[in-house]
């Protein structure tokens, strides 16, 4: 006897008989003599007696048609088995059409997710494939049904769903000194130790290119100018070989002078050593500028994940004083600033400046020269964006400016904002860590379900017990989802899990990833804090202050709440200030439907990101700032500040200046600067003059502008989803 029957989506309900005789009676309608409902009762009732205690759907219909089959009703069977292909082919008819949109290179926001793919390449179309019948199964069969309502009713995003299954991470930060100092093996080969810095610039980029494949985030490299330092004595030293041999003469006491720095100069005048070292310093600076020309050039060129999009990369720099590692910073700088191709702003990787008092930011401080020349890139090329290590939250300790190793105290951020550094696991540090996997919560569509309490206390105090309730349910989703990853085995991540993450290199190749992972990430992101402030209070937190306490008092819980849950689990718990991209859109077409046009929350396209300013809000760039900045310490997940500048910067570096100047006052982590910039598609061009439409050098009209879409570039906003697009429409400039 049938009690239980196993459903497609994999739930297990009770058998309900009625089910099973309503089928039949559908399929004998379809028939010329019509619906017998004797023999509809008889056929259900002989089905379920002889079926086992617990059946699936499947097995169950198959029963249906052996009966009808065996009945004097025949035709019947041929209607319940066309009816059963029927309702096969609509519950497909969505993947179909999406299918097809792929096929068609159709530009939606399906086929436009992630602007940094191309879903129009047989690679990307792939991917698109293989995304969007992975997140029906992942659905189905490996998450809870509360999770399942709330992502229905658009309370909670999960971000990269579709990779979910595959048991990777999301993103870490690379320890690049163990795979240049001790080699790697990446597929069929093995890397021997690097010698040179255009080999450790090769194996750089190998590095982030590997582990890309092996992961469905982003990669980091948090402290380049350190890592590549070594390698530009190594130059040195091999350029004075040479001319030993050209001069038959030794100069194995020059190999470790001290240098103050790596100049070049001319020749004239100069002889003895002092010619010989000036000469072999030239042509190592000629060779460490070619490494970081080649590593850049490398970076927007080299594919991943099937061939369908560049790697998500990102460096920080700026902090290694050395000799050494100044050449490193200043090449890479130089080679920005000249950007690739036909002198096209590089769009990968996402460069990070580190600044630090006593290090870089004051003018007696060592770096400050590059600190200045820093500013001048950022205002031609959008890069670096500045990392404040002077912020409270972003210091160590342990970090002692004598320390050659000091690099391993200081944060350092991975693309467009994931900042990871606390660690209950381990040491405090984000090299050889990333984050696991976050979670988003649409705090807007929770603030409208308040909105039906007309008392202002009574609306608020339900907001914040439905808070409560979704941050409870994406704190044990994401451990739901730890719990699944810490079962894949360390052969699946044959570079990150044998020399990148942290503890890795103690584990067999069947060993499960368990013992190491827990000291990465867990994120609890948020989207529409202004929107859900306006639903609120009637005001966004720009331009009231009540709705900055309120805004505040949320995000505030928001942390509290994670700290508790990082005791409960056992996890590394944060908040992240979300960087909705694919999602921008998603939550607010829901949330339309639901309750129809609301002014300020509903009116658009998208909800503004995590906890910014509305982009369409015209204020300064200080009120801007002061009213972003109290977030940074709370959202330890990741976070932004970036301001659209007025006019062309590329000629104004101190507008760079007082940007930083601001977060360094403000104590904000990590933030970025946005200009006009206008770029030819068809001969590279770049300038920043006001509404361009034909090219000054080609006289194309095959015009874009260069945009930061969510942190990092892209280099046509062709590939944008339609919500992020009408957000670019009303952005503002800030003065």
């Amino acid at each position: 006897m049938i009690e239980k029957v196993q459903k497609r989506d994999g739930r297990t309900v009770d058998f309900n008989f009625t089910k099973i005789e309503e089928a039949i009676r559908k399929a004998m309608a379809q028939t010329p003599h019509g619906i017998d409902a004797v023999l509809a009762a008889t056929i259900a009732e002989h089905v379920a007696k002889k079926g086992s205690q617990t059946m699936n759907v499947e097995s169950i219909q198959d029963a249906v048609e052996l009966e009808l089959m065996k009945s004097s009703r025949k035709e019947v069977a041929k209607a319940y088995i066309s009816y059963r292909n029927a309702r096969s082919v609509a519950r497909r008819a969505k993947t179909r059409d999406i299918f097809l949109e792929i096929i068609e290179a159709k530009s939606n926001d399906v086929t436009r997710e992630n602007a940094n793919m191309n879903a129009d390449t047989p690679a990307g179309m792939m991917m698109k494939f293989a995304s969007e019948t992975t997140k029906p199964f992942v659905d189905d069969y490996l998450l809870s049904e509360e999770v399942k309502v709330a992502i229905k009713k658009g309370y909670l995003h999960i971000h990269d769903k579709d990779y979910y299954p595959t048991k990777s991470l999301t993103c870490v930060q690379h320890p690049l000194d163990r795979i240049l100092s001790k080699g790697f093996t990446a597929g069929h080969a093995e890397s021997r130790p690097a010698k040179r810095i255009e080999t450790a610039s090769i194996q750089g980029c190998i590095s982030l290119e590997t582990a890309q494949n092996e992961m469905h985030g982003g990669q980091a490299i948090p402290a380049i100018d350190f890592y590549f330092a070594p390698f530009v004595r190594a130059t040195f030293i091999e350029e004075l070989k040479v001319l030993s041999q050209l001069n038959e003469c030794s100069y194995e006491n020059l190999y470790n002078i001290p240098l103050n720095d790596y100049i070049v100069k001319s020749l004239n005048g100069l002889e003895g050593e002092e010619r010989i070292i000036q000469h072999a310093m030239n042509r190592t600076v000629s060779r460490v500028h070619q490494a970081m020309e080649a590593f850049i050039h490398n970076m927007n060129t080299i594919h991943s994940r099937g061939g369908n999009q560049v790697v998500f990369s990102s460096v920080n720099y700026g902090t290694d004083t050395s000799a050494e590692g100044r050449c490193v910073i200043r090449e890479l700088l130089h080679s920005t600033y000249k950007g690739v191709g036909n002198s096209a702003t590089a769009i990968f990787p996402i460069q990070i400046w580190k600044k630090k008092r006593g290090v870089n930011y004051l003018p007696q401080d060592k770096n400050y020269d590059l600190y200045q020349l820093a500013a001048k890139v950022s205002a031609r090329r959008f890069f670096p964006n500045f990392l404040n290590l002077d912020a409270t939250f972003n210091q160590h300790e342990k970090w002692n400016e004598n320390d050659p190793k000091r690099y391993e105290y200081e944060t350092a951020t991975m693309g467009c904002r994931t900042r990871v550094f606390e660690n209950r696991f381990g040491e405090k540090t984000s090299i050889g860590r990333g984050n696991l996997s976050f979670t988003t919560i649409n705090i807007v569509g929770l603030a409208l379900e308040s909105m039906s309490e007309k008392d202002q206390e009574k609306k608020i105090e339900v907001f914040f017990l439905r808070l409560n309730e979704m941050l409870d349910l994406a704190a044990r989703q994401l451990h739901e989802r730890f719990e699944f990853q810490k079962t894949a085995l360390a052969k699946q991540f044959p570079l990150l899990m044998s020399c990148l993450w942290n503890g890795s290199e103690n584990l067999n190749p069947n060993d499960t990833i368990e013992s190491v992972i827990n000291q990465g990430t867990l994120g609890i992101g948020f989207i529409g804090l202004a929107e859900a402030l306006i639903a609120l209070t009637g005001k966004h937190h720009g331009e009231s202050e009540e709705s900055q306490k309120l805004g505040l008092k949320i995000v505030s819980l928001m942390k509290q709440r994670a700290d508790e849950y990082s005791e409960r689990y056992q996890h590394n718990y944060s908040v992240l200030a979300t960087p909705a991209e694919g999602l921008s859109g998603r939550f607010t077409r829901m949330d339309k439907k639901r309750y129809g046009i609301i002014e300020g929350i509903t009116d658009k396209e998208y909800y503004t990101n995590s906890n910014h300013v509305p982009v369409y809000y015209k204020c300064s760039v200080k009120h801007k700032a002061e009213v972003e900045a109290p977030y940074h310490d709370l959202t330890r997940g990741g976070h932004i500040f970036y301001v659209e500048l007025d006019g062309d910067a590329t000629h104004n570096p101190e507008s760079i200046f007082r940007v930083v100047d601001l977060m360094d006052k403000l104590n904000m982590g990590y933030g970025s600067i946005n200009h006009n910039r206008n770029r030819c598609l068809d001969c590279g061009h770049e300038d920043a003059v006001d509404n361009l439409e034909v090219c000054p050098v080609c006289g194309s009209r095959n015009l874009d502008k260069l945009q930061r879409i969510t942190g990092y570039l892209v280099g046509t906003t062709d590939r944008w989803n339609s919500a992020k697009l009408a957000e670019l429409k009303d952005r503002v400039q800030h003065s």
